[in-house]
């Protein structure tokens, strides 16, 4: 697809793209999951996939991009600036996840079209947010131990829950992308967290995006 470089045109592809959202329960078993992270420096954008046997967590394979920065940081707009980079990592893998971990919003976004969702229509692959903070919705805190959660409601629906991934420490914000929904989302984060706060395969991502960039720097 071509990526728009402006927000008037982003605005006109998030209002077509979103009506191909579907929020369903996984149809197959899981094998692979993908957690992606990317990270920038000057002009360019470091998009990263981590592969994991699933429900092991067990790593199997990681690959990465390198692409220019063509959109501008605007909050509601992620997937526009970092989903060049984040596509040509998930293609550069030589296995396909069959569902694949966002640090960033599914449904639960002021459009309903977070960055998990717009990747997950264009790829047609099961996505699933995991954000660290909240972008909308009112939710009441949860308990502190692992597996907690309560509603996130955005103008009255359910577009995601607020979980607690380890005992006594702040919760995950989840919410479904495309072609899941957030019962098995939950189950899909949970297994994937274990030692640490966030899912192994995401923090894997955000790790290797970041040593990358510092390796460019450097060089």
């Amino acid at each position: 697809m071509k990526w728009p470089k402006d927000i008037a045109r982003a605005k006109k592809v998030q209002e077509v793209l979103k009506k191909k959202v579907r929020i369903t329960s996984l149809r197959k078993s899981l094998e692979y999951v993908a957690g992606v992270d990317a990270a920038f420096f000057g002009d360019k954008i470091v998009g990263v996939a981590c592969l994991y046997k699933y429900p092991e967590i067990i790593f199997v394979e990681e690959a990465y991009s390198i692409t220019e920065t063509s959109f501008p940081y605007i909050p509601g707009f992620l997937s526009f600036r970092e989903g060049q980079a984040i596509i040509q990592a998930i293609y550069a893998l030589k296995m396909k996840p069959h569902v694949i971990l966002f640090d960033g919003q599914g449904i639960a976004h002021p459009k309903g079209f977070g960055i998990a969702a717009h990747i997950g229509v264009l790829l047609d692959i099961p996505t699933i947010g995991c954000a660290k903070s909240r972008l909308v919705g009112n939710y009441r805190e949860p308990g502190f131990k692992k597996g907690n959660r309560s509603s996130l409601i955005y103008n009255g629906k359910i577009v995601g829950a607020v979980l607690r991934t380890r005992d006594n420490v702040r919760p995950v914000f989840v919410s479904p992308g495309h072609r899941t929904d957030l019962k098995n989302s939950i189950k899909v984060i949970l297994c994937c967290t274990n030692t640490y706060r966030i899912p192994e395969p995401l923090r894997s991502a955000d790790f290797i995006s970041k040593k990358i960039k510092r390796e460019l720097l450097a060089g």
